[in-house]
């Protein structure tokens, strides 16, 4: 298989329901690129409620041994060897971030959202929308029924903020992978913004299409998440990437309004560009 850009993979998984997509796109991206996968598994603790109520603390944990060796089985299962990791805090997210520092991972694989409750109605999981924002690295967010792409990837560009990087790491995974590459840069209006949109689209296809022939361009007409989500459904592309900041360094850490809006209503995963956008393999 070609170069990958990413080499130290994070599977981050409660091994509920929920976690199905993550996990079999996880492994089966380790498997494909022959790669070592590292696993976290974020438990949830509270000092206070652990002393007031040891019996259910203790069955929160037999609970944890379950699903960590259930983890484990379906990983051996899947041909992969799984590292796996628990890590016990307040806030979730904040255990699955700090592994991969620890880690130095490059991507995080992540579900979309969690267990239904009072916050199902969100498009994205709290705890994912907080990892994404925070990651050190690039984030892959999978939907529970989505598998490993196997059609075509779709980037989309900002015109206002091109992140060129972002388009070279699309198009080398696109090789490595055997598919072919869509680029895709939203104007907001027919007229000036349009022109603005294919100078940007002009400048960032022959550097990608160097790193990988079998890339295409468009301009689109729209508001940015709309305009994806339709290229996607129009390309039958089964992996859509987004830069997290743009091409601005000094960019806020965290995630647009058009990456939270595609994460949330795409069918297929969404690969979330982060600092990991810095190192392209040549």
């Amino acid at each position: 298989m070609a170069t990958v850009p990413f080499q130290r993979l994070l599977l981050a998984s409660e091994h509920t329901e929920q976690d199905a997509g993550a996990e079999a796109v996880a492994f089966a991206l380790a498997r494909h690129c022959g790669l070592g996968l590292a696993g976290v598994m974020p438990l949830t603790t509270n000092a206070e409620y652990e002393m007031v109520a040891p019996s259910i603390a203790a069955q929160a944990d037999a609970r944890a041994k379950q699903s960590l060796a259930a983890l484990r089985a379906a990983a051996a299962d899947s041909g992969v060897t799984l590292d796996l990791q628990v890590r016990r805090g307040p806030e979730p997210y904040q255990e699955i971030v700090a592994e991969a520092v620890a880690r130095g991972a490059d991507l995080i694989v992540i579900r979309r959202r969690g267990r239904k409750g009072l916050l199902a109605n969100l498009l994205v999981g709290e705890m994912v929308g907080k990892v994404v924002a925070h990651a050190p690295c690039n984030v892959l967010v999978v939907p529970r029924d989505a598998r490993m792409w196997q059609r075509r990837i779709l980037i989309g560009v900002d015109p206002l903020a091109p992140d060129r990087r972002a388009v070279e790491v699309a198009a080398v995974l696109a090789a490595a992978c055997g598919l072919p590459l869509h680029v895709m840069c939203a104007a907001a209006d027919a007229g000036v913004a349009q022109a603005e949109a294919r100078s940007v689209l002009d400048a960032v296809l022959p550097p990608a299409r160097a790193l990988h022939a079998d890339t295409s361009g468009e301009v689109r007409v729209g508001r940015p998440h709309e305009a994806l989500l339709r290229a996607a459904a129009d390309t039958a592309a089964d992996l859509i990437v987004v830069g997290r900041h743009g091409g601005s360094r000094r960019a806020r850490p965290w995630v647009g309004g058009t990456a939270q809006k595609v994460m949330g209503l795409a069918a297929s995963p969404l690969l979330v560009l982060g600092s990991g956008t810095d190192t392209v393999p040549r």
